[in-house]
């Protein structure tokens, strides 16, 4: 994944995780989002599987 591509993510994920910590209530899925925030923040080379996962999940909804 180039840094063009994860840079969006990253900014997405990380504003949704400020919001959450403002809001003193993390819920499952949100943990999820901000475990995705970190995989996306650290490049690790787990990063291909898990956005493989992503971009399966997110191709489900149709696009307007």
């Amino acid at each position: 994944m180039t840094e063009n591509a994860a840079f969006p993510l990253v900014l997405v994920f990380g504003i949704i995780t400020v919001l959450l910590v403002r809001s003193r209530d993390v819920r499952w899925w949100q943990a999820v989002l901000i475990g995705l925030f970190g995989v996306y923040i650290g490049q690790t080379p787990v990063i291909f599987s898990i956005h493989g996962l992503v971009a399966w999940f997110l191709s489900l909804f149709p696009n307007s």
